[in-house]
């Protein structure tokens, strides 16, 4: 998970085009995934470039970990910054093979400076059966993979990608975004996302900032970020939480297994996983309903205790409720009369009726 206290990325870039400006003062953690999310033309791209010195500013600031790449006209360039990019294509060298693609960048790095080796770069990829073959004869989903194996090869103390599943169709995306987890579950350095969808930003990341017309205009765990109530995160039919949770039993008879977190557990069918094993659920605000007590006549299975923190108008027929479930926040998105009828304010004790989950990971 990522270091929400530690900021490993200190960063302040002002920068003016004809018809855009980028204006951000952001600090990110030291582990984990933040992702940068925004409509198109926000300047998510042009700020991760300003991250990597490709973009140069007269009036910038950039540290990372304390250490200083850019102040004022000081500036760190980008063949000296220890960073590794991928881009939405993989660019890959077409004449070389996929091993001498990832050999390429080795000669940047003394061996004593290595912190990701070639093969575990290798490994955490699933590459190692493709290392004979040209980019000809890969898959996007495989291109890319070797693109984020040859970013990791050259051992950066940060990894940054700009929208690297944006070429992909549907089922590339679904081959990478395992392998994306697994970057995110065990790798030591921060990696900062690019991303305009919702659910990979629900899926891999810990820590999320808003762009908006060049602007950072919030910022913060992801948990937090998708539920404030004064963001668009938190609003209409697609607002949702995300939780993590970990596999706290099997029941073999009616074929479920329980997902527990710091407010309950969720019971899902049956999953393959081992106990322990950490699954990120994310569930809808349209599919939690509200009622004052808990219910035993119900085909509902979970049910959670909850408070309710704060609510807000939604359409003319709906109202957004946060909640509260010992310590992990709710969304509910239910009608206007809905919650006239149940008497819904501030503080109340409310039980949150679940009615269907998604498993991320």
């Amino acid at each position: 998970m990522a270091s929400e206290h530690i900021p490993a990325i200190d960063a302040r870039f002002r920068l003016a085009y004809p018809g855009f400006s980028l204006d951000v003062d952001i600090k990110l953690p030291g582990r984990g995934v933040s992702a940068l999310f925004g409509p198109s033309g926000s300047g998510k791209t042009t700020l991760l470039r300003c991250l990597a010195g490709l973009e140069r500013t007269p009036d910038g600031y950039l540290a990372l970990g304390g250490e200083i790449w850019q102040q004022g006209p000081a500036f760190v360039p980008t063949h000296r910054r220890p960073l590794g990019y991928v881009f939405q294509e993989a660019s890959l060298f077409p004449h070389l093979s996929v091993r001498r693609n990832l050999e390429y960048g080795l000669r940047r790095i003394a061996d004593g400076a290595r912190r990701v080796s070639l093969d575990s770069a290798i490994e955490l990829l699933g590459i190692g059966h493709l290392l004979e073959r040209i980019p000809d004869r890969l898959s996007g989903g495989e291109r890319q993979r070797v693109a984020i194996a040859r970013a990791l090869a050259v051992s950066p103390r940060i990894l940054l990608m700009d929208e690297p599943l944006a070429a992909l169709d549907l089922a590339r995306k679904q081959e990478i975004l395992p392998y994306l987890e697994r970057l995110h579950d065990e790798l030591e350095i921060p990696l900062v996302y690019v991303s305009h969808s919702p659910d990979e930003v629900a899926r891999l990341a810990d820590y999320m900032v808003l762009m908006e017309g060049g602007k950072a205009v919030a910022s913060g765990p992801i948990h937090e970020m998708l539920t404030r109530l004064d963001l668009p995160l938190a609003h209409g039919d697609e607002a949702g939480v995300v939780i993590d949770t970990t596999v706290g039993e099997h029941d073999e008879i009616y074929h479920l297994t329980r997902l527990d977190f710091a407010g309950g557990g969720i019971s899902v069918a049956r999953q393959p996983y081992a106990l322990e094993h950490h699954v990120r659920l994310r569930i809808p605000a349209r599919d939690i309903s509200l009622a004052l007590e808990r219910h035993g006549d119900s085909s509902i299975l979970n049910v959670l205790p909850a408070s309710v923190v704060e609510i807000a108008d939604e359409t003319p027929a709906h109202v957004m409720v946060r909640l509260d479930a010992g310590g992990v926040p709710l969304l509910a998105r239910i009608t206007r009369k809905s919650s006239a009828l149940l008497g819904l304010k501030p503080g109340m004790a409310i039980f949150a009726q679940v009615k269907s989950v998604a498993l991320l990971s």
